[in-house]
């Protein structure tokens, strides 16, 4: 299934694709696309209704963040081999862990705002996944069982807040618009296996990033079974992957966003996401 929210933000719907590339409502079965409505059987309900049953949304609304009421955004670093070495840092023995805020999360298509004072913004295209079922210390073999579906992630970086300020990473990675999910969350019968994926990224329509998730360090049930012994994960968690190479701080000089840029990125099954690049203004 290939799950949406789709309207204004603040006021999103619950919706569905259909086989046929048709955006159908699912707000008369549904409330929300959530970790806590998966927790609660979403997926049973949503097997006993026939799409071509669903009234259609007419026109092209906007499509918002693919998850609602997130809990928590985790988000694993430097766990693609070839981007660390583009980076010139080691490869991780254990899974890098940071945060980026709620609120920061847009949809696939919105604009992605320049904070004052930003320099070295970056792009980064991942696999992002939701907890659709609570755990805590499980074992990689149970870690599959818990994930809801699978999306888009554009895990937007400020390098200078994040690098050459004190403190966390996180610093370069909570401003608003920073995180754009979706377009879709594919569930993971649909989505197959996510170590078997392509993924890219375009600026203004020249290739920046082409990977491959075989190339993660940390494949992604390693990823939700260690995050689980250090916490709980709960329905209605995100957590996104790492990223391939290509990014701007790898390249030689670096190259960072501007007002003005356009950012086109996708995964196999997953759709893609387009972002406009625009300054703040207050």
């Amino acid at each position: 299934m290939k799950l949406v929210r789709y309207g204004q933000p603040g006021a999103e719907r619950p919706g569905i694709i259909d086989t046929d590339g048709t955006l159908r409502d699912l707000s008369g079965h549904v409330a929300d696309i959530t970790g806590a409505a998966f927790e609660a059987g979403l997926l049973d309900t949503l097997r006993g209704i026939g799409s071509a049953s669903l009234p259609a949304v007419a026109g092209a609304p906007r499509l918002g963040p693919c998850v609602g009421d997130v809990r928590t955004f985790w988000a694993i670093g430097l766990n693609y081999t070839d981007h660390a070495e583009e980076t010139g840092a080691p490869i991780p023995k254990e899974p890098i862990l940071f945060n980026k805020a709620r609120s920061c999360i847009v949809g696939p298509n919105d604009t992605v705002v320049l904070p004052p004072g930003s320099r070295e913004t970056d792009w980064e295209v991942e696999l992002a996944l939701l907890i659709g079922r609570s755990c805590y210390r499980i074992d990689r073999t149970e870690a599959a069982a818990v994930i809801a579906g699978y999306f888009i992630c554009n895990d937007i970086s400020e390098r200078d807040f994040q690098l050459k300020r004190e403190g966390l990473w996180t610093k370069g990675k909570c401003c608003p618009t920073f995180g754009p999910i979706g377009p879709w969350l594919v569930t993971p019968d649909e989505f197959g296996d996510p170590q078997d994926k392509h993924l890219w990224l375009d600026l203004n329509g020249e290739r920046m990033q082409t990977g491959h998730t075989a190339r993660m360090i940390f494949p992604v049930t390693e990823i939700v079974s260690y995050l689980s012994h250090f916490v709980r994960l709960e329905a209605g968690d995100i957590i996104t992957t790492g990223t391939p190479p290509g990014v701007g701080l790898g390249m030689k000089p670096n190259r960072f966003l501007r007002p003005g840029d356009e950012m086109r990125l996708g995964i196999d099954g997953l759709g893609e996401q387009r972002q406009s690049v625009v300054a703040y203004h207050g």
